[in-house]
């Protein structure tokens, strides 16, 4: 992460622009979802899921089967909007895997018991 900002900075910032229904700056946006996709790596170690958020950044998490090459068997994939809500709270997995705001693909794909990260 490249910001000086802190992880709960990044996001609360990138919130606050989001709620108050202003696009956040690309760079404050990018850090945050890099910050908390690398906080669901930590809490949720493993390399059965790979969760994507074009153009910032994927992770692999959650325990089973490692994945090692080619198109990963269980993915995850969002915008980075979408990641920031889901993320924090302020969106649900199944309201978001519902409205089609997340694809998720493989029996593993479900990462409801990780999220929201804070």
């Amino acid at each position: 992460m490249s910001s000086p900002y802190s992880k709960s900075s990044l996001v609360a910032a990138v919130v606050a622009e989001l709620d108050a229904g202003r696009t956040p700056a690309r760079e404050l946006l990018r850090d945050a979802v890099r910050a908390l996709l690398a906080e669901l790596a930590r809490t949720a170690p493993g390399r059965s899921v790979e969760v994507r958020v074009p153009p910032y950044g994927a992770v692999q998490c959650g325990v089973g089967p490692r994945h090692t090459r080619g198109t990963p068997a269980n993915v995850v994939e969002m915008n980075p909007v979408t990641w920031i809500l889901l993320a924090t709270g302020r969106l649900g997995w199944a309201d978001a895997v519902a409205s089609g705001r997340v694809q998720a693909s493989g029996n593993r794909a479900d990462i409801s018991a990780y999220v929201p990260l804070e």
